[in-house]
């Protein structure tokens, strides 16, 4: 089996020789932590482990940039309106106006490439005109949103060893760039008009852009971006998830269907299991990364939703920063009760950070290594 053949037929509980061995992705800190630990200048860390544990993990072939655009454009002029007192203050191309400490590079605002905190100031929709102007951004149609040779990557993908994936914000997670969170919050409960509005309006949007995609690129799996959950519940109530965000989904989620996508995964951090009844009536059959510290239990959810709702990631990062009997421990807690009928890609849940040594991912990816197969 390829690695796309095992991720399908481990999320669709079926059987498999192997589970695909995803510890986790490190941050930057993370890599120059272990730089200084003896992982050599210029080499890649996941190679690095795999030597390292005498793993000989096959290379997935190199997938085509097929992927469209479903960002705004065009983009704000991303500047730095300031630096004094040891911070950045930018527009982003989002338009919002953020503060960062100058202990990093300002563009880290909207790349994930470490564990950064942040201030937003502003953000760019605060009137209904604003948002009038906002939508013009958004042209399903825009043709500089898809590759150029779109059918010939299509056919080019067809015997692919790799999963596809098409990639959306989910409804809240997109107000909320637009809006801010706190106005967003505010806004269910004073102004539902406006926000049943902006949420149509993006349903809307991600569906053309889905179909002219899904027309001529086979996609494995939707990805909907949603972090929408505190460390011990949801950012907004569950009636308010079912009554604005799931609508959306169901469409999503019967479009993708009907042109063959077979997973569904909706990621948000935070507290998730009074959302996931909700993700399920919409169809949605992943989630992740399922965070431990915000009193997740993903052996819970498999008892309580059985094979309606499969997971990736799922090992407590901090379980794997303490490792010794703590990561054995933990990890055969976690993966052990999915062994037999599948529904878990297992790996740390979130990125990596720096607080893991390179002697701790080591023994970690070794206990997944045997209980996936691969050793």
């Amino acid at each position: 089996m390829n690695e796309r053949e095992r991720t399908l037929n481990v999320l669709e509980y079926k059987t498999v020789d192997k589970i695909p061995l995803c510890p986790g992705w490190p941050r930057k800190s993370t890599l120059e932590r272990w730089r200084r630990e003896g992982l050599p200048e210029g080499a890649d860390w996941f190679d690095y482990v795999m030597e390292a544990l005498a793993i000989d993990y096959p290379k997935t072939e190199e997938a085509p940039d097929y992927h469209a655009d479903t960002r705004m454009i065009p983009t704000f002029e991303e500047k730095v309106l300031s630096h004094e007192n040891g911070h950045y203050i930018v527009q982003d191309w989002m338009g919002a106006i953020t503060e960062i400490s100058d202990e990093y590079d300002y563009t880290y605002i909207r790349h994930a490439v470490d564990f950064v905190t942040r201030k937003w100031h502003k953000f760019p929709v605060e009137t209904h005109e604003d948002w009038l102007e906002m939508k013009k951004r958004y042209d399903p149609d825009d043709i500089s949103r898809y590759p150029a040779d779109i059918k010939r990557l299509g056919l080019s993908m067809a015997g692919r060893g790799y999963l596809s994936g098409f990639y959306l914000n989910g409804p809240f997670w997109q107000m909320r760039e637009w809006l801010g969170f706190e106005n967003l919050c505010v806004a269910f409960a004073e102004r539902p008009d406006f926000v049943a509005e902006m949420a149509d309006f993006w349903c809307g949007f991600g569906l053309k852009v889905m179909e002219n995609v899904l027309k001529y690129i086979p996609i494995d799996c939707l990805f909907i971006s949603e972090d929408m959950a505190y460390k011990a519940h949801s950012m907004i109530s569950p009636a308010m998830a079912r009554e604005f965000l799931q609508p959306v989904y169901k469409k999503w989620v019967d479009t993708a269907k009907r042109h063959g996508v077979r997973l569904i995964d909706m990621a948000s951090d935070g507290y998730i299991y009074e959302l996931i009844p909700i993700w399920i009536e919409a169809g949605i059959n992943v989630c992740d990364p399922i965070e431990v510290a915000a009193h997740n239990d993903i052996v819970m959810f498999k008892e309580e939703f059985g094979t309606a709702m499969a997971y990736t990631k799922g090992i407590d990062k901090r379980a794997i920063a303490a490792g010794g009997e703590v990561i054995e421990k933990e990890t055969r807690r976690v993966i052990e009760p999915f062994l037999k009928n599948g529904g878990l890609i297992p790996g740390c849940d979130h990125g990596v950070p720096h607080d893991i040594s390179l002697r701790n991912f080591i023994d970690y990816t070794r206990i997944l290594a045997e209980l996936t197969g691969w050793k």
